[in-house]
Protein backbone atom coordinates (compact mmCIF):
# COMPACT_ATOMS: atom_id res chain seq x y z
CA UNK A 1 0.00 0.00 0.00
CA UNK A 2 1.48 3.63 -0.90
CA UNK A 3 1.47 6.41 0.46
CA UNK A 4 0.98 10.02 -0.38
CA UNK A 5 1.82 12.88 1.68
CA UNK A 6 0.89 16.57 1.65
CA UNK A 7 3.33 18.88 0.40
CA UNK A 8 3.90 20.51 3.63
CA UNK A 9 6.80 19.27 5.65
CA UNK A 10 4.84 20.58 8.66
CA UNK A 11 4.73 17.71 11.53
CA UNK A 12 1.53 16.20 12.51
CA UNK A 13 0.42 16.83 9.26
CA UNK A 14 -2.39 13.56 8.39
CA UNK A 15 -0.75 10.99 5.62
CA UNK A 16 -3.30 9.77 3.40
CA UNK A 17 -3.45 6.15 2.49
CA UNK A 18 -3.96 5.02 -1.18
CA UNK A 19 -4.57 1.80 -2.48
CA UNK A 20 -1.12 0.23 -5.11
CA UNK A 21 -3.53 -0.72 -7.92
CA UNK A 22 -0.94 -2.32 -10.05
CA UNK A 23 -0.39 -5.93 -8.55
CA UNK A 24 -4.52 -6.03 -9.07
CA UNK A 25 -3.99 -4.55 -12.61
CA UNK A 26 -1.37 -7.06 -13.61
CA UNK A 27 -3.55 -10.08 -11.67
CA UNK A 28 -6.35 -9.54 -13.77
CA UNK A 29 -4.54 -9.12 -16.59
CA UNK A 30 -2.65 -12.35 -16.15
CA UNK A 31 -6.59 -13.86 -15.96
CA UNK A 32 -7.94 -12.67 -19.27
CA UNK A 33 -5.34 -14.08 -21.16
CA UNK A 34 -5.39 -17.14 -19.47
CA UNK A 35 -8.86 -17.74 -20.25
CA UNK A 36 -8.80 -15.65 -23.91
CA UNK A 37 -6.39 -18.79 -24.60
CA UNK A 38 -8.54 -21.47 -22.87
CA UNK A 39 -11.79 -20.69 -24.50
CA UNK A 40 -11.07 -22.09 -27.77
CA UNK A 41 -9.83 -25.33 -26.52
CA UNK A 42 -13.25 -25.66 -24.35
CA UNK A 43 -15.34 -25.89 -27.52
CA UNK A 44 -17.01 -29.36 -27.83
CA UNK A 45 -16.99 -30.99 -31.70
CA UNK A 46 -19.29 -33.98 -32.91
CA UNK A 47 -19.76 -35.16 -35.97
CA UNK A 48 -22.71 -35.12 -37.65
CA UNK A 49 -22.72 -37.83 -41.20
CA UNK A 50 -25.38 -36.65 -43.12
CA UNK A 51 -26.16 -38.68 -46.21
CA UNK A 52 -25.55 -37.39 -49.63
CA UNK A 53 -28.43 -35.95 -51.74
CA UNK A 54 -29.33 -38.25 -54.53
CA UNK A 55 -31.38 -37.00 -57.20
CA UNK A 56 -32.92 -40.16 -59.24
CA UNK A 57 -36.50 -41.01 -59.98
CA UNK A 58 -38.38 -43.90 -58.61
CA UNK A 59 -40.83 -45.61 -61.04
CA UNK A 60 -44.30 -45.50 -59.14
CA UNK A 61 -44.78 -48.81 -60.17
CA UNK A 62 -42.25 -49.86 -57.72
CA UNK A 63 -43.35 -48.22 -54.78
CA UNK A 64 -46.93 -49.74 -55.63
CA UNK A 65 -45.34 -53.65 -55.98
CA UNK A 66 -43.23 -53.06 -52.76
CA UNK A 67 -44.56 -50.50 -50.43
CA UNK A 68 -41.70 -48.92 -47.91
CA UNK A 69 -41.72 -49.95 -44.47
CA UNK A 70 -43.15 -46.99 -41.95
CA UNK A 71 -42.90 -47.68 -38.06
CA UNK A 72 -45.94 -44.89 -37.05
CA UNK A 73 -46.54 -44.06 -33.26
CA UNK A 74 -49.42 -42.46 -32.29
CA UNK A 75 -50.13 -40.13 -29.40
CA UNK A 76 -52.02 -42.41 -27.74
CA UNK A 77 -49.28 -45.30 -27.27
CA UNK A 78 -49.97 -47.34 -30.08
CA UNK A 79 -47.49 -48.67 -32.51
CA UNK A 80 -48.22 -49.44 -36.14
CA UNK A 81 -46.36 -51.12 -38.89
CA UNK A 82 -47.62 -50.08 -42.46
CA UNK A 83 -51.33 -49.81 -40.62
CA UNK A 84 -51.01 -52.83 -39.08
CA UNK A 85 -50.88 -52.58 -34.70
CA UNK A 86 -48.02 -54.49 -33.07
CA UNK A 87 -46.39 -53.87 -29.36
CA UNK A 88 -43.31 -52.67 -28.19
CA UNK A 89 -42.57 -56.56 -27.30
CA UNK A 90 -43.22 -57.97 -30.57
CA UNK A 91 -41.92 -55.20 -33.07
CA UNK A 92 -38.32 -57.09 -33.24
CA UNK A 93 -39.87 -60.33 -34.57
CA UNK A 94 -42.37 -58.16 -36.92
CA UNK A 95 -39.70 -56.77 -38.53
CA UNK A 96 -37.76 -60.13 -38.83
CA UNK A 97 -40.47 -61.25 -41.00
CA UNK A 98 -41.12 -58.61 -42.98
CA UNK A 99 -37.32 -57.71 -43.79
CA UNK A 100 -36.88 -61.35 -44.67
CA UNK A 101 -39.04 -61.14 -47.57
CA UNK A 102 -36.96 -57.76 -48.73
CA UNK A 103 -33.82 -56.95 -50.31
CA UNK A 104 -33.95 -53.73 -48.20
CA UNK A 105 -33.31 -53.39 -44.59
CA UNK A 106 -34.94 -49.84 -44.56
CA UNK A 107 -37.23 -48.35 -42.03
CA UNK A 108 -39.25 -44.86 -42.20
CA UNK A 109 -40.34 -43.79 -38.64
CA UNK A 110 -43.42 -41.26 -37.82
CA UNK A 111 -44.48 -40.07 -34.60
CA UNK A 112 -47.07 -38.23 -33.60
CA UNK A 113 -46.22 -35.19 -32.16
CA UNK A 114 -47.26 -35.58 -28.64
CA UNK A 115 -45.16 -38.91 -28.38
CA UNK A 116 -42.89 -39.23 -25.81
CA UNK A 117 -39.26 -38.86 -26.49
CA UNK A 118 -38.43 -41.66 -24.39
CA UNK A 119 -40.67 -44.01 -26.06
CA UNK A 120 -39.81 -42.97 -29.77
CA UNK A 121 -36.37 -43.79 -29.14
CA UNK A 122 -37.22 -47.42 -27.11
CA UNK A 123 -39.15 -47.74 -30.52
CA UNK A 124 -36.24 -47.09 -32.08
CA UNK A 125 -34.33 -49.24 -30.08
CA UNK A 126 -36.83 -52.34 -30.86
CA UNK A 127 -36.58 -51.65 -34.70
CA UNK A 128 -33.00 -52.10 -34.42
CA UNK A 129 -33.65 -55.21 -32.56
CA UNK A 130 -35.74 -56.36 -35.53
CA UNK A 131 -33.15 -55.88 -38.09
CA UNK A 132 -33.20 -52.37 -39.10
CA UNK A 133 -30.28 -51.02 -40.84
CA UNK A 134 -31.10 -47.59 -41.75
CA UNK A 135 -33.68 -45.89 -39.83
CA UNK A 136 -35.35 -42.86 -41.86
CA UNK A 137 -37.13 -40.25 -39.90
CA UNK A 138 -39.92 -38.51 -41.96
CA UNK A 139 -41.39 -35.21 -42.10
CA UNK A 140 -43.87 -35.27 -44.66
CA UNK A 141 -46.64 -38.02 -44.99
CA UNK A 142 -45.12 -40.29 -47.83
CA UNK A 143 -49.16 -40.14 -49.57
CA UNK A 144 -48.36 -36.78 -49.97
CA UNK A 145 -44.75 -37.18 -51.66
CA UNK A 146 -45.91 -39.96 -53.92
CA UNK A 147 -47.71 -38.79 -57.44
Amino acid sequence: MAMAMNGSAVPGDDVVPQMNVTPLVDVVLVLLITFMVITPLLTKTFWLHVPQQRTEEVDPQHLADDPPLVLRLERDGTMRVNGTETSLDDLPDRLRRMFAARDDHVLFFDADDGVSYGFAVQAMDQARAGGAVTIGLLTQDLAATTP
